[in-house]
C-alpha cells in the first residue's frame, strides 16, 4: 500500500488546484470555441471549392472555358505541401502569450473532432 499523504500537503494541493480552475476552464472553453469555429470555416471553405470546381466543370464542358488542370495542380502544389507547416504557425498564434495553453489546445482539438 502506498503512504497516506500529510493533510497539510492535500490541502496545498487542493489550493492549487483550485486557484489553476479558472485558468484551465476558460483554456477549454476558449479552446472549444476556436475549434468549433475552424471546423465551421473549413466546411465553408470545402463547400465553397466544391461549388466552384462544379461551377468551372460546367462552364468547360459548355465550351465556354478550357482549363489547364495540370497547371492548376503544379501551381497548387507548393500550398498543400506547406499545410503541417502552416497548422503549426496557426496553433503558435492561437496560443501565444496564453497561461492556459495546455488546457485551450485540448479545448481546440476536441472542438475541432466534434460531431454536430
Amino acid at each position: 500500500m502506498g503512504a497516506v499523504p500529510e493533510p497539510a500537503a492535500l490541502a496545498s494541493l487542493a489550493s492549487a488546484t483550485q486557484a489553476a480552475l479558472p485558468d484551465l476552464s476558460l483554456g477549454a472553453v476558449l479552446g472549444l470555441a476556436c475549434g468549433m469555429a475552424l471546423r465551421a470555416a473549413g466546411w465553408a471553405l470545402l463547400i465553397s471549392a466544391g461549388l466552384l470546381f462544379i461551377a468551372v466543370q460546367l462552364l468547360a464542358w459548355a465550351g465556354i472555358v478550357t482549363v489547364d488542370w495540370l497547371r492548376l495542380e503544379t501551381l497548387s502544389g507548393p500550398w498543400f505541401r506547406a499545410a503541417p507547416e502552416l497548422w503549426q504557425n496557426v496553433l503558435k498564434v492561437l496560443t501565444d502569450r496564453l497561461p492556459f495553453a495546455g488546457a485551450f489546445g485540448a479545448g481546440l482539438l476536441l472542438g475541432l473532432r466534434l460531431r454536430r
